[in-house]
């Protein structure tokens, strides 16, 4: 067990090396960032995409849809970086967070050494014997790489079980990821995770080790998973970098312009205008389909 500041670091299960990276160098130089008192940056001074990604406040802003207490107590899975970390340990009880990297887990470390109600453990979700009941458990940009965390011929459907396990009777999943649907998409963007045009709308290749959904895939394997109806909200221009979130009402009349480049790390090529798309949609049930990203909320029966 490690102690950096008032964070705790349990390698017990750790496998002795990271199996995915942003690179040495990248991550190395976020670690040594991290460890420096102040790394408020604007925008502009950040210079690589992992950089913005791993650090941006605005990374935060996904978690304010949540229903988050000062008595909760938090499973974080994929927690990384810590991205997200600290706007849930300023609003609950306690975080408990699982991250397969001892890296990206002593960045977390680092840049949360003031709270003391971190805890973090580096090892594979599915490896960990977990007996603690938790009030909330958070999957943001994790779900999608199941194929990496669980062995299993279902990963997904097992990833969702073992979750549910994890959860008290009415506790609250949060999962957030992209739509294999999304407008963007359609528009001619690169798939976030594979980097080519259209391979998530076309099915994925076998050996993409990688799935996003549509809406309704995700509500049926939510449900069929032991969880209430879910319910959706939409960030944009997506969920790691949202500068607006909409709820299921507030969508249909979506006015904002959000034309921000949105595949932060690669060229863009629009086949069409997405923000005249949408609002062609608006007050429609359709616009819901193809928003880019989703946040969603499911309840424990």
């Amino acid at each position: 067990m490690e102690k950096i500041g008032g964070v705790t670091m349990d390698l017990t299960y750790y496998s002795g090396s990271d199996s995915y990276s942003d690179g040495d160098e990248i991550e190395n130089r976020i670690l040594q960032i991290v460890k420096e008192e102040d790394y408020s940056f604007s925008h502009k001074e950040f210079t690589s995409w992992p950089i913005l990604y791993h650090l941006s406040r605005q990374r935060e802003n996904i978690a304010e849809p949540m229903v988050i207490n000062e008595q909760d107590e938090v499973l974080e899975i994929g927690a990384g970086m810590g991205a997200v970390t600290g706007a849930i340990a300023r609003r609950a009880k306690s975080v408990d967070c699982i991250d397969l990297s001892k890296r990206r887990s002593l960045v977390n470390a680092y840049r949360h050494k003031d709270f003391d109600n971190i805890n973090l453990i580096v090892g594979n979700f599915q490896s960990i014997p977990i007996t603690k009941k938790y009030d909330v458990v958070t999957l943001i940009g994790v779900f999608e790489y199941a194929y990496y965390y669980i062995d299993s011929d279902e990963p997904f459907t097992t990833f969702l079980k073992k979750v549910h396990e994890c959860l008290k009777p009415g506790g609250r999943l949060y999962i957030a990821i992209e739509n294999k649907l999304g407008m963007k998409y359609f528009a001619g963007y690169n798939e976030d995770h594979t980097g080519r045009p259209y391979s998530g709308i076309e099915g994925y290749k076998e050996d993409d080790h990688v799935r996003t959904f549509t809406k309704s895939q995700l509500k049926n394997m939510l449900t069929e998973g032991g969880f209430c109806e879910p319910v959706f909200y939409y960030p944009f221009p997506d969920y790691k970098l949202p500068t607006v979130i909409y709820d299921e009402d507030t969508i249909k009349n979506m006015k904002v312009d959000y034309a921000e480049k949105s595949n932060y790390d690669s060229e863009i090529y629009e086949n069409f205008n997405q923000v005249k798309a949408f609002h062609s949609l608006a007050g429609t049930e359709e616009i819901s389909i193809f928003a880019n990203s989703f946040l969603i909320e499911a309840v424990k029966e």
